[in-house]
């Protein structure tokens, strides 16, 4: 047996006595508001071999990675995670309180020790969709870890992924839990925009600490990666809490990469004056991934409202957006079981680990190819 450790942010509501050692997450917001972060990690076991099995397997096609299905493995395995909560005494304090004792601080620095280690280890954020317990979505961060770092990704550098889960109802009925979780995604908005502020804080911090000799910096990089509604909370994020709170023109340069997978946003939502518009501000490169064959982007359509979502269609003008933006149709690949959940999967989950290395767009390692315009691609 091995043990795997997951950081996490959550404003999801505890589950038993214990806030700092809780048993779980639930369903429901944090006792403390939806802004409320909760900042901490969880350790579990698992076996080698049957981890393995998952990141060797192929399918009928002969691509090898079953992400999906070693998300459904984690998802077990979250079950009898050990659970530890910074303790955070910002609620609660009556006067100024040390640095040290602010959660996400903890958490930060935390990140930082791991990334310094053994050669250096970048950083992906993660941020799940709708009809996500906490469980899955605890699997799901743990597949993304490890098919991140499993051996079919030559060419990627080692990733730790943190998690950020919002209560999303994990709900058997999709199209009351799509509508339940489209309006807990719009609250937690806030809550991820706060979490990012904070990120911001911790680095400009380190940056100015780096330069008078009290700190090193790892000289890593740090990613963003939404899957389908989580998209939506980033979006409400930027319009609600990053924007507002942001001294100057432009906002903070976070990210290296950010992937938007089966993003369900409108397919107009990087463009001027739109929820998403701003985003590349934050990062040195965007990247939609898109299959016009994926079932919920169906859901959210015919559920929300009858416009396009960019998880399905990609962007309705990609002359508009910005030049940083790029966009990759998995259509010809991707069926069945894992035609909403792909980024975990093979060939997209390998695209992704070959951005976060530094790969250049149209290497010959990679299997895409241009598809008219310097910045669409199709996953071949």
């Amino acid at each position: 047996m091995k043990n795997v450790k997951l950081y996490f942010a959550t404003n999801r509501k505890h589950e038993g006595e214990d806030r700092w050692n809780p048993s779980s997450y639930g369903t429901r917001f944090s006792s403390d508001g939806h802004e409320n972060l909760r900042f901490g990690e969880l350790t579990t076991e698992f076996h080698q071999d049957e981890v393995q099995a998952f990141v060797d397997k192929k399918d009928k096609t002969g691509r090898i990675g079953d992400g999906v299905g070693l998300s459904g493995y984690f998802t077990k395995k979250s079950k009898q995670a050990v659970i530890k909560a910074y303790q955070d005494l910002t609620t609660e304090a009556v006067e100024e309180i040390q640095q040290a004792n602010n959660s996400s601080f903890n958490l930060f620095h935390n990140l930082k020790e791991t990334m310094m280690e053994k050669g250096g280890k970048d950083v992906l954020i993660y941020i799940h969709g709708y009809n996500v317990s906490w469980d899955e979505a605890v699997g799901s961060a743990l597949s993304l870890q490890h098919m991140l770092n499993s051996q079919q990704k030559r060419d990627a550098k080692d990733v730790v992924v943190v998690l950020f889960s919002w209560p999303s109802n994990g709900s058997m009925m999709p199209f009351a839990a799509y509508r339940s979780d489209r309006s807990d995604a719009r609250d937690s908005g806030k809550s991820i925009g706060r979490g990012l502020l904070k990120l911001k804080d911790f680095l400009n911090t380190l940056y100015c600490d780096a330069k008078e000799g009290k700190q090193e910096l790892c000289n890593q990089n740090i990613h963003l990666l939404c899957h389908s509604m989580g998209n939506y909370v980033l979006e409400n994020g930027l319009k609600n809490k990053l924007i507002g709170y942001t001294k100057g023109s432009v906002l903070p340069r976070i990210f290296k990469n950010v992937f938007l997978c089966a993003p369900d946003v409108k397919d107009d939502a990087l463009e001027s004056g739109n929820g998403l518009s701003r985003l590349h501000e934050m990062a040195s490169n965007v990247t939609i991934y898109y299959n016009d064959g994926d079932l919920g982007m169906e859901i959210s359509k015919y559920t929300k409202s009858l416009s396009e979502k960019l998880g399905h269609t990609g962007n309705a003008h990609p002359a508009l957006v910005h030049n940083k933006v790029q966009q990759v149709d998995c259509s010809r690949i991707v069926h069945g079981i894992v035609e909403h959940s792909y980024y975990l999967w093979a060939t997209v989950n390998q695209d992704i680990a070959q951005s976060i290395s530094g790969m250049e767009p149209d290497h010959k390692k990679r299997e895409r190819k241009r598809n008219g315009q310097n910045r669409e691609w199709v996953l071949t």
